[in-house]
């Protein structure tokens, strides 16, 4: 393993069009979070950078909905998320924004230098334009009827009521958010990074160089690196984002996923006048934290332009998590389907390391989990309140009690086979602990802290020190055991509060103030030992760390939740329907029998040029082969799915999708997790055979 001098960790530039929910928290800040007080109780040399990503579509959608600009978008939300994650805990060193001056002139002079080394490819290309509103369209502004679900307000990149990816040719009767104009397809100049000229170095880099990433990144990478990669525009036609810095770029801006990364560098530089230490020397170590959606664009698109700059390192490790559902379903915005970080610290005031407990306990590291509020509830009392947060409150009510407050000695000549079972147990956490923390496996980690606390319970409860108390009297000897039980159960306290720091650094406080030490005793170094309170120390009178969550808070929550529920507008559901999924509208069996489903094989399979969501499919149906455009080429590779045989819709009217004629479109089932999967006959049947 390398070593390292020092250590930049980055979270993901969140969005400044809404406040940040819990998914968010789960998927990059708390991990981040919890890694960087790790390594500053290590002392590393760390600095932990993030920001509001400010530009993009989502911000100018979220102005033109509010009726307010753009910049007064971006001056609220940025705000909220600040406040946000400050109240939970999240400990940045510095969190800026890529509306600032010093971002603009990064992100600026990092174009225009590899612009000036001849390394883009200037290309004109057809997108879609509002005639009316006298602007090019991003999919996000083209908005029509879905054609998997038939939701009539889906966007020309996904549609948020399915989930389902999609393009704008694939939408019904598409028209522009802006001007309710049908868009029509205009010629227009963009400057193209050419990715696929880095990609032997990523296959290098990335394939041979970092086996160790999870298996999801590196899975992700690997299957972007094996289907090929192609020329990616980095500039966009808008009026809001960092303009390009060339002369005839009039009304263009930087692509928001070149511009944003660079965000990272900025803030470095707003923090410290040593940035260059952190970003360009070979010693430091570069970590981002992200949410699975960003992969591709951290370890490949961000690196590659690392390497085209020259000078800067490449992350050293991305530790990406799946995604966190709620109640059983997808957080969505757009439905309001979400527990908000800001409401929920309005109704859980002083309780935010419950939320980080629970989002770290049940963190989406390598699938994607569910939180509901009764899971929430159940490990607050049963792990909190239950064993961590009693084992201290009884250590120190019977230190009080039985040992006048002080801090007892060990009487090493009474020591038994429990007693050298608890050292060897406070000695092997710490390891334990720290390999988990140095692999990003948190949830692991945080099982050790718990465990070793349950142990502390088990160690205490066949000690029964308040037992041996009553004994006193006939055995004064017995005074002995109390100490030691009781001596013991205050050094694993205070373990307790240096392990658990990373993970609860507000509970973690409150242990301290009981154990009247300074924060110094939270030094990582400090973990494992067993002469951490001295003896005959007085220590104040304890108070409970975390309080029991009544049914009455959960069923408000659940209630609230569903309350705000927002039903897309095609929504026939009835309002008091307690699922947030509804079902299409009733039909009989006539409308069925107007579909012609035929088994088809898949004999021929392409991407589509300048289309990453789009396959060319050539589908043998017995009596002729159909082309047909599906939307299926981030779940699929064009190699995997040749001798496929799938389900067709033979009758559908054709429709023209970048300028292929599709004749069809292919059945396809999405699991909660968004993952399509085909719509097959279990056994292999002749190509043409009806489906009934």
């Amino acid at each position: 393993m390398k070593d390292y001098k020092r250590i930049l960790v980055t979270a993901a530039l969140p969005y400044a069009n809404g406040p940040v929910h819990i998914g968010h928290l789960a998927g990059c800040y708390l991990p981040a979070d919890i890694y960087v007080r790790y390594q500053r109780a290590r002392k590393s040399d760390i600095k932990f950078v993030g920001g509001s990503d400010e530009h993009g579509v989502p911000i100018t959608i979220r102005a033109m909905k509010e009726g307010i600009t753009p910049q007064e978008v971006v001056d609220k939300y940025h705000a909220i998320i600040k406040e946000s994650l400050a109240a939970m805990g999240i400990s940045f060193d510095i969190y800026s924004r890529t509306s600032n001056r010093v971002h603009h002139e990064t992100a600026a002079a990092f174009f225009k230098k590899l612009y000036d080394e001849g390394l883009f490819e200037e290309k004109e290309s057809e997108q879609y334009y509002d005639e009316q509103a006298k602007t090019f369209l991003a999919d996000r502004y083209i908005v029509g009827t879905c054609p998997v679900c038939s939701n009539p307000n889906a966007y020309g990149d996904q549609c948020e009521r399915c989930g389902s990816s999609l393009s704008p040719e694939m939408l019904i009767n598409p028209h522009s958010a802006l001007s309710d104009a049908i868009p029509v397809k205009k010629k227009t100049k963009h400057w193209y990074f050419p990715l696929q000229q880095y990609e032997s170095w990523l296959k290098e880099w990335i394939l041979d160089g970092h086996k160790e990433w999870k298996n999801n990144v590196y899975g992700q990478c690997k299957s972007w690196l094996d289907n090929g990669l192609q020329p990616r525009a980095m500039t966009r036609d808008s009026n809001w984002g960092i303009k390009v810095p060339l002369p005839d770029a009039e009304g263009k801006v930087l692509y928001v996923w070149f511009d944003a990364p660079i965000g990272y560098i900025s803030a470095t530089k707003e923090l410290t006048e040593n940035w260059v230490d952190y970003w360009c020397k070979d010693d430091t170590k570069l970590v981002h934290f992200i949410g699975k959606d960003n992969i591709v664009f951290h370890c490949i698109i961000f690196p590659a332009m690392l390497k085209a700059h020259g000078n800067f390192v490449l992350p050293d490790n991305v530790p990406a998590n799946e995604f966190l559902n709620i109640e059983g379903d997808k957080v969505s915005t757009s439905r309001n389907w979400a527990v908000w970080v800001h409401e929920y610290l309005k109704d859980f005031p002083e309780q935010q390391d419950v939320l980080r407990y629970v989002l770290c306990a049940n963190a989406p590291e390598t699938k994607d989990n569910d939180f509901t509020w009764k899971d929430f509830q159940d490990r607050n009392n049963s792990e909190l309140v239950a064993i961590f947060g009693n084992f201290v409150n009884r250590s120190l009510v019977l230190m009080h009690k039985l040992c006048k407050g002080k801090v007892p000695p060990l009487h090493k000549d009474s020591m038994d086979e429990k007693d050298a079972a608890l050292l060897k147990d406070i000695a092997d956490a710490k390891t334990r602990v720290e390999e988990s923390l140095e692999q990003y496996k948190f949830r692991d980690a945080l099982f050790e802290v718990i465990d070793l606390a349950r142990k502390g319970n088990k160690y205490m409860q066949e000690k029964e020190p308040w037992i041996v108390a009553r004994r006193l009297e006939e055995n004064p000897s017995a005074q002995d055991l109390i100490d030691n039980s009781l001596h013991l159960c205050l050094q694993l306290t205070a373990n307790l509060a240096i392990l658990i720091n990373p993970f609860l650094p507000a509970t973690a406080k409150k242990m301290l103030h009981m154990l009247k030490v300074v924060e110094k005793m939270l030094d990582w170094e400090n973990a494992g030992k067993t002469n951490l309170l001295s003896v005959g120390y007085s220590l104040r009178e304890p108070q409970l760390l975390f309080r029991k969550i009544e049914d009455e808070e959960i069923k408000q929550q659940v209630e609230k939740l569903k309350a705000g529920l927002i039903k897309p507008a095609a929504d026939t559901t009835p309002a008091a329907a307690a699922e947030p999924v509804s079902l299409k509208p009733s039909i009989v069996y006539d409308d069925f029998a107007r579909l012609d489903l035929k088994v088809g094989t898949i004999v021929k399979a392409e991407k589509v040029e300048k289309a990453d969501k789009l396959l060319k499919l050539e589908v043998d149906l017995g009596f002729e082969i159909r082309t047909i455009v599906s939307g299926i080429a981030l779940h699929f590779s064009a190699e995997s799915i040749v001798g496929k045989q799938v389900v067709v819709v033979a009758n559908l009217a054709p429709r023209k999708m970048r300028g292929i004629e599709s004749n069809g479109m292919i059945l396809m089932a999405e699991d909660k997790s968004g993952k399509l999967h085909f719509v097959s006959p279990d056994t292999a049947v002749d190509n043409g055979s009806g489906v009934s």
